[in-house]
């Protein structure tokens, strides 16, 4: 059954390029499918280097006018485009649960979420303050100031579609950037849709261009950007392998770059824990868009003593789960986003079983009973889990909580550090002064303690080792955006 929308211009099909919404140069298309079906429902442009290259001459242009605009004009630009999102939440959750399958409710919670970047910003464009430094001779006045890196090219994935290009390009904006963006092939309506609402608010030609490519002409749309010296930074949410593509290749031109990687987090809970505390937490960041964000647990780790009496209650839990499309009101978890997915998955499990593991419950594919797509799997809790099997190594980025055992604080640091990753973890104690040890022990660059929910506009959100580096959100995410220039006037005696 179709999200209908109350707004159907919100649904664009055509890139946004220099004010305009074009089709792709040699007329290609690619289609979405709603992945609670697996059935195709539009098509959207197939953009190759040609596109590429007319988004990135759109920006260059406009970049010298966005720069000059006073910091409270473009302030005043986002506070609009945030107002727009706001007015426009439901049409924007319906787009985001059609092509990327997330439950209505969490949709909307992913609108707001977005939003309150754009807000976040709005308010940090205003305060990008520089320095007057101490003149060390007379007659000279010296100091740093901050300016804009200029184009920006970002790229982003199908988890969250509308908070992580959100988070993305209203700080770019926010200092004065312009930008060239690419949604993930398999989402980019709400992307589209969000540059509709930026066009609505004002925002001048060229200022923000949004281009959709399919899985096999995206390295092409990219690599045109890589190569571009006009491109200043690339910002890329995604996986470790292609980010570490991106800094190679962006090397001849030394651009700027952020990148938000993939993760592998741990999940502790230590004997002096509030169990029901801790399943809530879990619940909370394991869960969410059915398991597919980077800094979902992927190795929850008991403590020995509490290992069994934590276990029964998260089974009980998530046995409770509902799973189905959204357009069905209780739905708690909605389909995986294509058949990889659900393929890694069944991967993992089996994996697991083949190693040891045992199902406390799920562990099946879904289908019937009003799951009419192919892409469901079961909310599943695996015990048993052991460091052999794929599940510790991989990110699953799907809806398995597999539990590990432990006995003693050294031991569970040492395996939830023994990993290339370092994005985030979260731990369950109610003892200060292991808090305090463990904190500064576990190697994240985001760590919950005594929290399942850590993400906020307000926090710098970025990992450390491969998971990449830079930061988002907070009064750090505009510094990524911009560089220092130093003055020193002489002659002033």
């Amino acid at each position: 059954m179709p999200l209908t929308l109350k707004r159907p211009e919100l649904s664009r099909t055509h890139n946004f390029i220099a004010g305009e919404w074009r089709d792709a140069v040699d007329g290609a298309r690619y289609p979405v499918s709603d992945p609670a079906s697996g059935v195709e429902f539009t098509s959207v442009p197939d953009s190759s280097e040609a596109d590429a290259r007319a988004a990135t001459d759109a920006a260059h242009a406009a970049f010298d006018g966005w720069r000059e605009r006073t910091a409270r004009e473009r302030a005043q630009f986002l506070k609009r485009w945030h107002a727009a999102i706001v007015a426009n939440t439901e049409d924007l959750a319906r787009i985001i649960s059609r092509e990327q399958g997330k439950p209505l409710a969490e949709a909307r919670g992913e609108v707001a979420y977005g939003a309150s970047y754009v807000e976040w910003f709005a308010e940090e464009a205003v305060r990008s303050y520089g320095d007057m430094l101490p003149a060390l001779m007379p007659g000279k006045r010296m100091m740093a100031v901050k300016e804009p890196v200029g184009v920006v090219a970002a790229i982003t994935p199908w988890n969250f579609p509308l908070a992580m290009i959100a988070r993305k390009i209203a700080p770019a904006l926010a200092a004065g950037c312009t930008v060239v963006a690419k949604p993930a092939e398999d989402t980019p309506l709400t992307a589209l849709a969000l540059a509709r609402l930026a066009e609505e608010a004002g925002l001048p030609a060229g200022v923000l261009n949004v281009v959709s490519a399919s899985r096999e002409h995206t390295p092409a749309t990219v690599s045109n950007w890589l190569a571009d010296s006009r491109v200043r930074k690339i910002t890329f949410t995604g996986s470790t392998p292609v980010g570490k593509h991106l800094a190679r290749e962006s090397a001849g031109t030394l651009k700027k770059l952020s990148l938000e990687l993939g993760g592998n987090a741990p999940f502790i809970i230590f004997d002096d824990a509030d169990l029901d505390a801790a399943v809530d937490g879990l619940m909370a960041s394991k869960f969410r868009n059915g398991g597919q964000t980077c800094v979902c647990p992927n190795r929850i780790y008991v403590q020995n003593s509490v290992y069994d009496a934590f276990a029964r209650k998260l089974v009980e839990r998530v046995s409770a789960l509902r799973v189905g499309p959204a357009t069905r009101d209780d739905s708690q978890i909605g389909p995986m986003i294509n058949a990889r997915a659900v393929d890694k998955i069944e991967r993992h499990v089996q994996d697991a079983l083949a190693h040891g593991a045992v199902v406390l419950t799920g562990g099946r594919r879904l289908q019937g009973d009003g799951l009419d797509g192919p892409y469901y799997y079961a909310p599943t809790v695996l015990g048993d889990a052991n460091r052999d099997m794929a599940l510790f190594h991989e990110e699953t980025f799907g809806p398995v909580a597999p539990l590990f055992r432990f006995e003693s604080d050294a031991d569970v640091l040492r395996e939830a550090n023994d990993t290339p990753f370092g994005l985030a973890a979260y731990f369950y104690s109610n003892d200060v002064r292991r808090i305090w040890r463990v904190a500064g022990r576990l190697e994240s660059g985001v760590i919950g303690i005594n929290e399942g929910a850590v993400a906020s506009e307000a926090a710098p959100f970025g990992g450390v080792k491969e998971s990449g580096y830079g930061r988002e959100g907070s009064r750090y995410g505009l510094d990524d955006y911009q560089h220092i220039k130093y003055l020193c006037q002489g002659g002033l005696v």
